[in-house]
């Protein structure tokens, strides 16, 4: 079990004021086993520079997000890997996920609830933008990525994170639930 600290610190990388985030209710994991290699992406986007391919998680397995650095996009690009069944996420909703940040500078991993094995619960109004995009009007169950512009996650950059100013990042999200 990781402390509301460790979780808080975490969390901070995608924008959530530490007194909104902790760990989940809910009492499903995240998968903390590496992605199998190989296989076919369930997305690929070339950027201005660079490309990602992402692959989702499954029951089993953290997902991949494999970048050919450097990676920038003009315009944040959501893509559903795997459409859920559930009901459809407002903007407004408290979400439970599992999520990993991938910085498309040079392809580090600079936050995942995969790795700590635990999803984040946080109010879709207390995130980056380009996060809010992502999972509102998306449904419960999903897997979705998005590439999201500076402007849209750290403009400034988010140095405790390693995230400069102009960073392009990518997030693989699988939605587990909402509420309101």
């Amino acid at each position: 079990m990781h402390s509301f600290v460790a979780v808080a610190a975490s969390v901070a990388a995608i924008g959530l004021p530490i007194a909104l985030a902790g760990p989940a209710a809910a009492t499903e994991s995240c998968p903390t086993a590496a992605p199998a290699g190989g296989g076919t992406p369930e997305w690929t986007l070339a950027g201005a520079t660079g490309s990602v391919a992402v692959t989702g998680s499954t029951a089993t397995a953290a997902p991949r997000v494999d970048v050919s650095a450097p990676f920038s996009v003009t315009q944040t690009q959501v893509q559903t890997l795997q459409a859920g069944d559930g009901p459809v996420v407002p903007g407004s909703a408290k979400v439970s996920v599992c999520y990993m940040g991938v910085n498309g500078r040079d392809g580090s991993v600079f936050d995942s609830s995969y790795r700590r094995g635990a999803p984040v619960d946080f109010p879709l109004n207390g995130v980056v933008p380009g996060f809010q995009k992502a999972i509102a009007g998306q449904k419960v169950g999903s897997t979705v990525a998005v590439a999201m512009t500076s402007e849209d996650g750290y403009p400034d950059g988010q140095p405790s994170a390693g995230i400069r100013p102009g960073d392009t990042l990518v997030f693989a999200i699988k939605i587990l639930s909402a509420a309101g």
